[in-house]
């Protein structure tokens, strides 16, 4: 299938639902330099197939005798192929047949900003093309190829840092001037994400500068900030951590540490990140003055004036500070909040981080988990509310149980159960004893 457009012709999919156009490039970047819009590509671009992830610790340390690493490489990798390359920024685009100006998905992978990529299971958009939404799921830089600092970045381009994040803003101005070729309305965009792709939409809803750039937006696990985990830190007290690395890497300039092979640079981030507990704090997003223009707790104060969807599990990344947080923030924005207490059958992890994308993109059939009838209905509870949240800032609909939005003095969420979705409250009691018995998922099976 081909598209005729401004940047040139697309070589896509045909598909029962739609059409498909994978790894589409939206920029180019240098290592450790902001990213540059494509303006156009030679000839015909093949859009059959997912593009290359970003370089990141799982190339050369898979880690798979870790039982959280096996758990996740089971549960979204397991079977999936990927490719590598610093040249990594590309998007996949999901659109219904004969679209017109049909709303948007942009969606923001996880990954604690360290790893992940666009075309891990469920990351894909055949249910929503069939609910008339485009949906498009980007790459972007992670770990240290994203997110590291130094003075000669600073002095090049006035900014250091925050190379992951700028990256998802620049697909979503990528995404708004050119996603009316493949069908959407650039006017009605929907960003989603989840964990560190929540996170990282809660950054972009904090900065005043991108007010009109996106409409809505759905945060899963991740809505209203970790107190801790997600307070950046101001860019230049994160240098004498990347110093130290390019010590490791035998680097004395920093044109060295740009020209370094991918897999010394790797290698010497991996063993900063088993030898130092502070690790986290350093490769993720850093207040740069610009993306993020002050400290958290003030801006988040005052977001921007959107619709949002928060959501959270019951054996979430902490998930009673995560169900508190997120609750704070819905209750003060009128959000709508779900709990999503369903337990993943198969094994004993119980509403684990993460469990809710299978559901929220249809693909529970792609998985080796016997899910039953009362995940199936879910499911497609969930993509019915966020496909009616996507077109009109409000979830409701024909056949669907009532969501109210939060209101500051009500602690009612749309609850996701074992019997029924229903209005309701989190499980405080149960989220906390998951959290102290269960820990990190593990690989255990059922018999």
């Amino acid at each position: 299938m081909k598209l005729k457009t401004s940047l040139g012709t697309l070589i896509g999919r045909e598909t029962e639902d739609g059409y498909e156009f994978l790894g589409v490039p939206y920029a180019r970047a240098e290592r450790f330099g902001y990213a540059k819009p494509v303006s156009s590509w030679e000839g015909e671009l093949d859009a059959s197939s997912f593009g290359a992830a970003c370089p990141q610790y799982r190339m050369y340390f898979p880690q798979l005798e870790n039982p959280e690493r096996r758990f996740y490489h089971k549960e979204f990798r397991d079977g999936l192929s990927f490719n590598y390359d610093e040249d990594c920024l590309n998007l996949n685009i999901y659109a219904p047949k004969e679209a017109e100006r049909c709303p948007v998905i942009v969606f923001i992978h996880g990954g604690g900003f360290n790893s992940g990529a666009n075309s891990e299971e469920p990351f894909r958009g055949g249910e929503y093309a069939k609910r008339g939404i485009v949906t498009v799921f980007i790459n972007y830089r992670v770990g240290v190829l994203g997110y590291l600092t130094h003075a000669e970045i600073k002095k090049e381009y006035g900014r250091e840092g925050n190379f992951g994040l700028d990256d998802q803003l620049t697909a979503i101005r990528f995404v708004k001037a050119h996603i009316a070729e493949f069908g959407g309305d650039p006017d009605n965009i929907t960003l989603m994400g989840q964990s560190a792709g929540a996170i990282s939409i809660q950054y972009l809803c904090l900065n005043h500068d991108l007010i009109g750039l996106f409409r809505r937006a759905v945060m899963m696990s991740g809505g209203g900030m970790f107190p801790r985990f997600a307070l950046p830190r101001p860019a230049e007290e994160t240098r004498p951590y990347w110093l130290e690395l390019m010590a490791r890497c035998g680097c004395k300039t920093f044109a060295a540490l740009r020209a370094l092979p991918i897999k010394e640079l790797l290698t010497a981030e991996q063993e900063m990140k088993t030898e130092r507990k502070d690790a986290t704090y350093h490769t993720m997003p850093v207040v740069d003055g610009v993306l993020i223009p002050d400290r958290i707790d003030r801006l988040i104060e005052l977001p921007l004036p959107l619709s949002y969807m928060i959501g959270f599990t019951n054996n979430d990344m902490y998930a009673p500070v995560m169900a508190h947080i997120g609750t704070k923030f819905g209750r003060a924005n009128g959000a709508y909040l779900y709990y999503f207490d369903l337990d993943a059958p198969g094994d004993h992890n119980a509403a684990f981080h993460s469990c809710d994308l299978r559901y929220a993109f249809g693909r529970l059939e792609q998985s080796w988990r016997p899910y039953g009838e009362r995940d199936h209905e879910a499911s497609r509870e969930m993509m019915e509310y966020i496909a009616n949240f996507v077109r009109t800032g409000d979830p409701n609909g024909e056949g669907l149980p009532a969501w109210k939005p939060a209101a500051k003095h009500d602690g009612a969420v749309l609850c996701f159960r074992k019997a029924r979705t229903v209005m309701g409250r989190p499980d405080y009691a149960k989220m906390t004893k998951n959290m102290l018995t269960k820990g990190d998922p593990k690989d255990e099976v059922q018999a």
